[in-house]
C-alpha cells in the first residue's frame, strides 16, 4: 500500500492568507507539478467548511488536483477544536502534514507541522498579547503531537531545537519564489497612475504591521530623497495588520497602494529601482527572494536567512544605514547590476517543485 499523506492548508481558507498561503499554495502546486514525474504519495488535503458554502461554486483547494475532505465546521471553529483536541485528522496512518502552527491531533498516524518562525519569542513586544499566548500554547502542543518539523531555515532549526525539537526530527526545507504569475505591466501602471505615480519609485513590501519596520524604512527614505536624482516616490504595498497606525501614509512622497493582484505585484518588482524589506526578525523573509526573481536590487536587513548575502544588508533599526543603502541600491549603476547577477544565482533552484522534493522526503523517511 502507498504512503497516504494529508496536507492542512488551512490558511487558504483565510480572507487574507499571508506568506503561510503562499508557502501552502506553493508546496500544493509543486506536488501537482511533480505528479507524473515521480512516484507520489497518495495525497489529499484536509480544511475547514469553505466559506460561502456549497453555493460559491468548485472548492479552490480542488484546483490542485487532490481529493480535499471538508469539516462541517469554518474556519475559527475547527482550529479551536484542533486546539483542544476535540477533532482529529481524517486520517488512518499515513502521515499528515500542517502547514502552520494550527495542527490537527492525529489518530495512528505521524503528524508533521511547519514552524516558519519563532518571532512572538525573539521579538514580543511585535505581536498582540493574545497572539503570544496562541503562538506558544499552539507550539508546546506540536511539540508534543508531531513527529517531524519542516522550518524554512537554519535560524529556525535552531531555535526550534532548544524549545525542545529532536534534532533529528527538524528539517530545513526553503520555500519556493516562483509562484507569482507574469508580470501584469499595465495592470500595475493603472495602479500607480491612480496614485499619481509615473515614473521611477522605490518599493516596500509586506504586512503593515511593527515587525516590519516600516516607520524606520520611512524615515530613512525621508533621509535618502535629497540624493536620488528625482523624488522618487516610495511605495508600499500590503495589507494593514496589528498596530498598524498610519502616520507614515501622510509622509510626502510615500504611496500606500495596500493589497494588490499576484501579477501586478510582480510588475511593481520588476520596475522598482530597489525593494527595502528591513523587519525586526524575520524566519525567512519571502519578498527579496520573490523580486531577485524579478531582477530587482534588494535592500535586506542583516543575516535575513533569504537573501543570503545577495543583497546590500543593514541593522534595521540604524536609519542612517538604511537610507545610505537605499541610495546605492536605486541610484548606483554598477553596484546595482551586481545586485541583480547575485541576486538571480540565489534563487535560481528556489522553486516550488524543489520544494516539494523536500517534504516528500521528510513524508517517506516517516512513512
Amino acid at each position: 500500500m502507498s504512503l497516504q499523506v494529508l496536507v492542512v492548508p488551512e490558511q487558504l481558507r483565510r480572507a487574507v492568507p499571508g506568506g503561510i498561503g503562499t508557502y501552502a499554495a506553493g508546496l500544493l502546486g509543486g506536488l501537482r507539478d511533480l505528479d507524473g514525474q515521480r512516484p507520489l504519495p497518495a495525497i489529499g488535503v484536509y480544511a475547514s467548511r469553505r466559506p460561502g458554502g456549497a453555493g460559491a461554486g468548485p472548492d479552490p483547494l480542488e484546483s490542485f488536483g487532490f481529493p480535499v475532505t471538508t469539516s462541517r465546521l469554518p474556519g475559527l471553529a475547527l482550529t479551536r477544536a484542533w486546539d483542544r483536541g476535540l477533532v482529529h485528522a481524517p486520517a488512518r496512518g499515513g502521515v499528515v502534514h500542517a502547514v502552520s502552527l494550527a495542527a490537527p491531533p492525529v489518530r495512528a498516524a505521524h503528524l508533521v507541522g511547519t514552524v516558519h518562525d519563532l518571532l512572538w519569542r525573539s521579538t514580543p513586544d511585535a505581536f498582540p498579547p493574545r497572539g503570544r499566548h496562541w503562538h506558544e500554547a499552539a507550539l508546546r502542543r506540536l511539540l508534543r503531537r508531531a513527529a517531524g518539523f519542516v522550518v524554512p531555515s537554519a535560524v529556525v532549526a535552531q531555535e526550534l531545537v532548544a524549545a525542545g525539537a529532536p534534532p533529528d526530527g527538524v528539517h530545513i526545507v526553503e520555500p519556493g519564489c516562483d509562484h507569482l504569475p507574469a508580470p501584469d505591466h499595465r495592470g500595475a501602471e493603472r495602479v500607480l497612475a491612480t496614485l499619481g505615480v509615473g515614473g521611477p519609485f522605490l518599493l516596500s513590501v509586506g504586512t503593515i504591521e511593527p515587525r516590519k519596520n516600516l516607520q524606520r524604512v520611512v524615515a530613512a527614505y525621508r533621509a535618502a530623497l535629497p540624493q536620488l536624482p528625482e523624488r522618487w516616490p516610495l511605495v508600499v504595498v500590503g495589507p494593514v495588520g496589528w498596530a498598524a497606525g498610519g502616520g507614515f501614509a501622510a509622509t510626502e512622497g510615500v504611496v500606500a497602494v495596500g493589497r494588490v493582484d499576484p501579477g501586478v505585484l510582480a510588475a511593481l518588482y520588476a520596475s522598482a529601482r530597489v525593494l527595502a524589506y528591513v523587519p525586526l526578525a524575520e524566519g525567512y523573509g519571502l519578498p527579496p527572494v520573490e523580486a531577485m526573481r524579478a531582477g530587482a536590487p534588494v535592500v535586506s536587513s542583516r543575516a535575513l536567512p533569504s537573501v543570503q548575502g545577495a543583497a546590500l544588508e543593514v541593522d534595521p533599526r540604524d536609519v542612517a544605514g538604511i537610507a545610505e543603502a537605499l541610495v546605492v541600491g536605486a541610484v548606483d549603476g554598477p553596484e546595482r547590476r551586481r545586485l541583480v547577477e547575485v541576486g538571480t544565482a540565489r534563487v535560481k533552484g528556489l522553486t516550488w517543485k524543489v520544494a516539494a522534493e523536500g517534504h516528500l522526503a521528510v513524508w517517506e523517511a516517516l512513512g
